[in-house]
This record gives structure tokens, sequence and C-alpha cells, in this order.
């Protein structure tokens, strides 16, 4: 999250309703169902149970279920949400249960936020609020069960809490979370100001966090209890299959055809969409009694489209225009605009240039995308599982056509999102055919309906010239940084940032992490929109977001650098993170992640045979202000062919306070895979305004047979706990490129890393 939407970020300010409560249904974030008779939240709790905050009930019998309002998918983030409430409540971890919440406005908490789930915020931004509701509910319950033992009040300070039971050690007496709630005396509530005055635990004083305790909802997900949005069931429940046009964006549909759809058994209707939204065009729905009879029907279909204004543009149309872009004076707006370094160029002693791709990429989430719609009277339901429930049921209400109140969202587990359930374009289809036929609708994407309409990483352009001095020293860099603006799509003005040449706001999430923690005294980032990439491919946050472009170019950059002036790459980093100004304490984190990875990767001690090298990258991820610093050496052999296998990979991430270290581990893994992937594997290309990869035979992410070896060394310091999900993704790809320069003396520039490249950047 970029410092400027601070409403984010509890550390800074309050989120205020308004700020996600703002705009029209179509692209705004109104919402909610106050007011609306007949409608109750999923995650209401009994009458009889105690209610400490909002995020967690206590029921008679002693049970404490703990209301999410993250989306999970895998990362185990309602298990952390619980880990952190027993904490300081003093419950058995036996008795901790979860749930996931609603759209209810109520679940907007003015601490936490809205209920987006992304950039590697969940345990940074919860974990305060939720060991302050934890800490509430045993001082209340505390109190309660020192009236029911007719122990003075003062007493209540010498109460024992732990494993669900208050025990008085004097006396002996005790009592159970189950009695205390069932003899209906904790009734205390709190103040905010209350709140931010309980005293918290310290790191030393933990007996929860930090352990690796059996995560809550894996029992559910291999039992097939747990419930997923592909799963939902309701009666009458008919199908949709979405018929996409050949164009990403800006076709529109001149016929349609059913006559031969008629012929399929059970088909319903095709409903043409009317997306007021802007979120889709040209897409058709074919209705059907079963999901197979939908596709029979939708293959059926003979639809005549006007392909629009991308219909011929293509990935090198896209890079083309950015390179235009970039060389215009005016372009784009300054994200970070320190010093000269215009001057300092005139006066280096040398001067380093180099232009950094990246490709379209593509979510692909294991569980297809889908949503299931029902209308019940003048409410809408919606089912399915997504990562901005403050978004999509806008998005739902303006495909209605209805006020925002009157939807209700129904949120599952999450089979995989990575960012890809962001968006909410999978309820338009199962909202307006629901809406046509009169029936609960649910609808599934293909595998060629994800691929070919994703919201995809945004295909980037990155110029970057550093200056040194006489002695080699970094003086001077400028970062020059063009894609589309995934989050400008959105139409939410909190999410963008103030410019600091004042030329109006720009989208932080494509230039964040190009405003590094090294010390360079003259430092210009701009920000620059790629208008046509933005139209012809709609993008959006796929993990990692603009870290996993800006540091390939950065980190890159900084190993040209030591190569152009004879230096180690990792010692000249060293002496660039000196914490001088505003990288004080940031920069020493840094500093100290990548001596751990050079340690355990024995990084400069080893001799290598001939063709093989390590290389080495550092990262701030995701944003300055909820950095988790991550380095990497990358081991690889390359072969005359140019053909690179990645031997080993070694991470290492400070993340503060660690509540789960299997979890974390895992996440830090599966996040250098997945970088990993990007760098070696994963490409897109747009040819006449669509996208040519349409399953996984010709979009080919990492498979197990080329998965290195990879070490993990976690560092925990009892600092605030940071995110883990995505910064190791963010630095795999450098380490690999400047790897590949050490072992083979081949530069490559443009990610994915192909064998041809590496053997063109050999001869040259």
């Amino acid at each position: 999250m970029n410092s400027h939407v601070k409403n984010l970020t509890p550390e800074t300010t309050d989120l205020s309703r308004r700020s996600f409560l703002v705009g029209t249904a179509a692209t705004g974030l109104v919402l909610g169902y106050a007011g609306v008779p007949g409608i109750e939240s999923a995650a209401a709790a009994a009458p009889a149970n105690f209610e400490p905050s909002v995020w967690y009930a206590i029921s008679p019998d002693g049970l404490v279920t703990v209301t999410c309002g993250k989306a999970d998918m895998g990362q185990h983030i309602a298990s952390t949400m619980a880990q952190i409430v027993c904490e300081e409540l003093g419950a058995k971890w036996s008795d901790m249960r979860v749930q996931l919440a609603s759209n209810d406005p109520k679940f907007n908490d003015p601490v936490l936020g809205a209920q987006i789930t992304g950039g590697s915020w969940s345990t940074m931004m919860n974990f305060e609020a939720m060991s302050r509701a934890g800490a509430a509910g045993r001082i209340a319950l505390t109190e309660a069960a020192a009236a029911a033992m007719g122990l003075p009040p003062y007493f209540k300070d010498q109460l024992v809490v732990r494993d669900s039971v208050i025990l008085h050690p004097k006396s002996k007496k005790q009592m159970t979370f189950a009695e205390i709630v069932k003899s209906g005396k904790a009734t205390k509530a709190f103040t905010p100001d209350e709140l931010k005055a309980i005293k918290l635990k310290t790191p030393d004083q933990y007996t929860m966090v930090g352990v690796s305790v059996p995560q809550l909802d894996i029992p559910s997900k291999t039992n097939g209890t747990a419930k997923y949005g592909i799963d939902v069931m309701l009666p009458g429940m008919v199908y949709g299959k979405v018929v996409t046009p050949p164009v990403r964006f800006g076709a529109t549909v001149k016929s349609v055809d059913d006559s031969e759809a008629k012929k399929v058994p059970g088909f319903i209707k095709a409903v043409i969409l009317d997306d007021k939204t802007g979120t889709t065009s040209g897409w058709v729905v074919a209705v059907a009694n079963t999901y197979a009879n939908a596709r029979r029907a939708a293959d059926a279909l003979k639809i005549a489209y006007d392909g629009g204004p991308n219909a011929k543009l293509s990935s090198q149309s896209l890079l083309d225009e950015a390179k235009r872009l970039q060389k215009l004076e005016d372009s784009g707006q300054f994200f970070v605009k320190d010093g000269d370094p215009v001057a300092a160029f005139g006066s280096a002693a040398k001067v380093v240039e180099a232009e950094y791709t990246t490709s379209i990429n593509i979510h692909a989430p294991l569980e297809p995308m889908n949503a299931t719609a029902e209308f019940k009277g003048d409410i809408l339901h919606i089912y399915s599982g997504n990562q901005f429930a403050t978004r999509s049921g806008a998005i739902a209400a303006g495909a209605a056509g209805i006020d925002p109140k009157f939807v209700v969202m129904h949120q599952h587990w999450l089979g995989g999102g990575f960012g890809r359930r962001l968006d909410a374009d999978m309820m338009i289809p199962a909202v307006q055919a629901a809406k046509a036929v009169g029936k609960p609708v649910k609808v599934i994407y293909s595998r060629e309906n994800d691929m070919t309409m994703d919201f995809s990483r945004p295909l980037t352009y990155q110029k970057v010239k550093a200056g040194v001095d006489g002695d080699g020293k970094l003086i001077a860099i400028s970062h020059d940084v063009v894609s589309a603006w995934p989050t400008a799509r959105w139409g939410i003005p909190d999410f963008l940032t103030p410019s600091v040449d004042k030329k109006g706001p720009l989208d932080s999430f494509t230039v964040n992490g190009a405003d590094f923690f090294y010390t360079v005294p003259n430092h210009y980032v701009r920000a620059i929109k790629n208008e046509l990439a933005h139209n012809a491919t709609p993008s959006g946050q796929l993990r990692s977001v603009a870290p996993g472009w800006t540091f390939w170019a950065v980190e890159s950059m900084i190993d040209e650098i030591a190569a152009a002036t004879g230096k180690d790459p990792a010692q000249f980093r060293i002496s660039l993170l000196d914490g001088a100004g505003k990288n004080d304490g940031g920069a020493q984190r840094l500093r100290n992640t990548l001596l751990a990875a050079m340690g355990l990767s024995g990084y400069g001690t080893k001799q290598l045979p001939k063709g093989e090298g390590m290389g080495v990258a550092c990262v701030s991820s995701q944003e300055r202000a909820s950095a988790s610093w991550t380095a990497c050496v990358a081991h690889v052999a390359v072969a005359p062919s140019g053909a690179v296998t990645v031997k080993k990979l070694t991470v290492a991430t400070d993340v503060g306070t660690q509540v789960h270290p299997d979890n974390i581990r895992a996440q830090v893994e599966g996040a250098a895979l997945w970088g990993l992937s990007l760098a070696m594997y994963e490409k897109a290309t747009l040819k006449d305004g669509g996208i040519e990869q349409t399953n996984f035979d010709s979009y080919t992410p990492l498979r197990m047979s080329q998965t290195p070896e990879v070490a993990v060394a976690v560092i925990a310091n009892g600092e605030k706990a940071t995110g883990v999900g995505e910064p190791a993704v963010t630095v795999v790809a450098p380490a690999i490129g400047n790897a590949i320069f050490n072992a083979s003396g081949a530069r490559v520039r443009a990610l994915p890393i192909t064998a041809e490249a590496v053997k063109a950047s050999m001869k040259a």
C-alpha cells in the first residue's frame, strides 16, 4: 500500500466510512443493507452469545467464532486472525472457530478498513486491532468472573486467564468462558478510546503468536465440507456459460443467432450483457438447466461482433506506444523527485542506461471464476468468493440496476485468487442472466474464458538511467515506468496518489518499489500511463503488483552499475543501504536480510563450476509504508545454448512479528516459486486485440519438475507484523537475471527470460 492511501493504514488515520461508501453503483463503493427490512448478516450471532467485538463472538458452549473480513484463498488468513484474537483473549485453541464476513457495513471497521484482500496487508493492518479486540474480551470476561465468584472488583487483576478458563489462584475459584457467557454477566463494552488504552502483551509474553498451531480451515477443506463459490447449490438454480468476443475489450455484439442452441436440451435463453459498469464488453451468456447443456448451447450460438477500436492491436503495438510515450518530456507524473538527476548526469564520470520489459501475465487461479445470483423480491443475493467485497457489491448492484443497499454478498472460500478476484466481472453475467430468466443462475467460466478475459498484469516498459562519480559512487537515477494503470480503472480516488509535480493523481500501484531504500541524492521516478494498453488490456493486480516489475528494473540496474564500476554487487548494495535521511530504519533492515541470504547461500565463499553463478537482489516490497524486507540469492547454471537451470533460491525475509511460522515459510516458498514462474516461464501475448493463450498448453507456468531447492530464513525481531504473501515474488527475477550474468556474461532485460535472449547476449 502506498503511504498516500493512509485511510487503510491504522497507524496513521482511521478509515472514514465516507472513503469507501461513495460513488455510483457502477464505479463506486456504496453498498450494504442498513435499513433494508428482512436482511440479516450471515455472520450475525445468536442472542445468547457474548460479542466483545464485531469480529468475534463467544457462545454459551464456550466456542469462540472469529469472523474474518479478508478473503481466504489458502493463505489461512482466517486462522491467522483467530490466532491473534486467541493470544490476547486467553482461549483454548481447540475452542476457536472461523467464519467469513458478509458485506454488512458493520464489517467495514473504521480501524481495519474496507473488505479488501491484497498487497500483503491483512496481517499487518489487522494485528493490533484484532489483538485489542481479544484483550477487550478477556477484560470483560475477567470482570464478569470476578462478580460471579463474589470477589471484590479490584481482585480481577489477580485472575489468571488460560485455555478458556479464568482462575483465582488464591481461592482456587475458577470459571470457564462457557460458564461466564451462560451467566449473562459479561456485558462490558469499550469505547474507541478505552480500546486504544488497553495495554497489550509484549512479544516475550506471547504463548500463541509465534506457534505453528493447526490451521482451523484445513479440516473442512480436507473433508469436503468447506464451501467454495463453485460449490453453491440453490433450489431451482440454472447455469450460465459466457461466450466472450475475440477482442479482449471494446467489442460489441451485432447479432445473436440462437437457432442451433434451441436444439440443445434444457436451453433457456441467450442473454446479451448490457454492462453499465464498463467491466465487460461484447459478452453473451447461454442459460440452460445444467452446466453441460449451457456449454453446448454456448458453443451453438452464432454471434456477430463489431471488434471495436482495439481489434488490430498487438503486444508490439502496446510496447511501441510505451516507448513513444517515454520519449516525450511532458509524459506522465512524478512519483519521486529528489535532487537534480539531469545535472548530475552532466557531471557524472560514467552513465549507465538500460531498458527493461515485462510481458502480459495471467492469474489463472485453479478454481474457475464463478458467481451465483438470486433475486429474492427486491434483494439480490450474490454467492461467490471475492477479494474486494466493498467494491464487488457495488459492481453487482450496477449490473442489476438497483441500489447497492439491496445487495447481500455471501462470501466463500477462494480456490485461488492472487488478485484476480479483486474484480467482480463474474458477477455481471450471473446477475443479468438471473434477472432475465427469473431463476437463480450460477455462472462458471471455462479456462478459456478466464485466460482470455483476465484482468492481467500489464505489459510494462521501463527506462532507467544511472550516473556514478569518479569514485564509483552512485549519484543519480532516473526511472520511467510506462504501463496501464490497474488501480485507476477502479475509479476510486482514495487509491490514487498526488504526484509530487502536482500534475494530478497517479497510480502508485504501478511504481511502488521504484522509491527504494538506497541512498541516491538525485532520484526521479516518473509514472506514465499507457492509455492504449489501459483500454485494450484492462489490467488488474497480480500477486506482487508493481514491485514485480519495478524491482526487476531497479535490482537489475544496481547490478549493471556494480559491474560497470568493478564492484561486487552485494557489497555495492550494502554500501547504498546506509540508512541516511528518509531511509533510516528501513535500509538497515533490508541490509540485514541481504546479509542473511548471503550467509545462508554461501554467496562469495564457494568456487562454482564453469557456467554457474550466483546473483543477489533485495527489495522493500510491497511498499515503503508496508514493507517486508526481503533478499534472494539465486544459483543458476547456464548452458552454451543459453538454457538456464535454476539450481537453488535462498530467500531471507524480515517479517517483524511472525504469527504462524510454518505458514510464513510456506507462503515465502510459494511466493519465490511464483516469482520463478514469472521470471522464466509465463508470457501472454496480444494479437488482433485478443489474448492468444487460452489454456495451460500455451500459457505455461512453472511445473513441478522445474522446481529448484528453496531455502528460507525468516527474521522475527518483535517489530510490527508485516505481510509475506507477495514480497518474495518480487525479488526472484532480478536475482536470477543477475546470476545469469555472473554465470555467462549475458545480461537479460526482458521477462520472461528465454534461452534465445541469453544466447544472443552471450554472443554480444
